[in-house]
Order: structure tokens, then C-alpha cells, then sequence
């Protein structure tokens, strides 16, 4: 059985939780009282907190339904991020010219779904494992393609062209879609005490991005 259940924590919980990325720098204070600073994770993490969107008597107790099929932090699952799930801009329309995922060589076939954040420094680049189904277009070259020229597993956010549509030498593969944030809960225990509950105190409810 996957450690990985492709499912999404309830939307209208987690659209009203809290949380964003996190680094790790090492910061190192030199005998010139300059800094040398050193990027300890490749990649970020993002960690969040689903307490705050428990507005309910129902809600908490789709959270708990929720959280006992997980096992606690056992399996993974999909969480929205509500700033950031899309190849565009928030408010924008996606476009399969969106995020630059690569360029042909004329043999390769296959190409990770990634979005770019940045670039007039030091541009970053996240690989994008779940994509939402129904939610991905693909251009080569600024021209789109079809279900029937490619394929995209949800899975993994990996895009695969058809024999005899594979990318020329040169060509550039862009492309658009919505996306979730694999994501496990960060405890073993929900602590509830209901009389806080009812008077307004969420519960702790923490999410941490994983890797996959």
C-alpha cells in the first residue's frame, strides 16, 4: 500500500488555514561582523496550520474523520494552498504558456511539471508533483497540445508525449495547471477540548509539506 493517499484535506477548511514556505540558512557571524550564509535545504518546505479554518461543530469533525483514515502522520494527502496553487498569477486565467518545463532534444519524451519563481537574481525552480486533474495544458513552441498527443500523470506531475509528438531540438515545452501541495499532519494527537472549542479557540491542527 503507498504511504501517499490521493485524496485533498477538505477545502473549506484548509482555504482558511495559515502557513507558507520555510527555508533553512545557516548564518555564520564572521570577526569582521560580516555574515556568511549558507543554504542548508535545496528546497523549501512549506508548513501549515488547518486549525485556523475550523469554524464548526462539522467541520472539526470531518477534520477528525479526516485524520483518523491518515493514521495521524502515517499518510501523506493533498492540501490547497490557497496563495499558491496555480502556474499563474492569483486572479489570472491559466495558460499553457505559463511555466517553461523544458526544452526538446528531439528523443525526450517526458518532462516534470515545474513553476518558476523569480529570475532577475537568482530564479527558483519547484517541481510540481500533483497537479489537479483536468487542470493541465501543455504548448510546444507556444502551440497547444491535445489529450491525444500527450498524457499527464496526477500522480506524479510528470507530462509524456504520444510517439510522433515528441518536442523537436530547441523546442520549448511550457505549460499551465492548478496544483495541491503533498503534505502530511505533523502530530499523532489532535488535542480538542470543546469548551475552548465553543468559545472560540481553535484546535492545533499542523500540516508539513513532504517530499516525494
Amino acid at each position: 500500500m503507498s504511504d501517499f493517499h490521493e485524496v485533498r484535506f477538505p477545502l473549506d477548511v484548509s482555504l482558511h488555514g495559515s502557513g507558507g514556505p520555510e527555508r533553512r540558512t545557516e548564518i555564520v557571524t564572521l570577526g569582521s561582523n560580516r555574515e556568511a550564509r549558507n543554504a542548508r535545504w535545496a528546497h523549501s518546505r512549506r508548513r501549515y496550520e488547518a486549525g485556523y479554518g475550523v469554524k464548526s461543530l462539522t467541520q472539526l469533525a470531518q477534520v477528525i474523520e479526516f485524520f483518523e483514515e491518515r493514521r495521524g502522520r502515517l499518510y501523506g494527502f493533498r492540501w490547497r494552498d490557497r496563495v499558491d496553487h496555480a502556474s499563474c498569477t492569483p486572479g489570472a486565467t491559466i495558460s499553457p504558456t505559463d511555466q517553461v518545463i523544458g526544452a526538446g532534444d528531439g528523443t525526450r519524451a517526458t518532462f516534470q511539471l515545474v513553476k518558476n519563481y523569480g529570475g532577475a537574481f537568482s530564479a527558483y525552480t519547484r517541481a510540481i508533483a500533483k497537479p489537479v486533474a483536468g487542470s493541465v495544458r501543455v504548448a510546444v513552441d507556444g502551440v497547444e497540445k491535445t489529450a491525444l498527443q500527450m498524457s499527464v500523470d496526477t500522480t506524479t506531475g510528470l507530462v509524456t508525449f504520444a510517439p510522433g509528438q515528441i518536442p523537436a531540438a530547441g523546442a520549448v515545452v511550457t505549460a499551465g495547471f492548478h496544483f495541491d501541495v503533498p503534505v502530511r499532519f505533523d502530530t499523532d494527537f489532535l488535542e480538542i477540548d470543546m469548551q475552548a472549542f465553543e468559545a472560540g479557540v481553535i484546535p492545533k491542527i499542523p500540516v508539513i509539506e513532504i517530499a516525494l
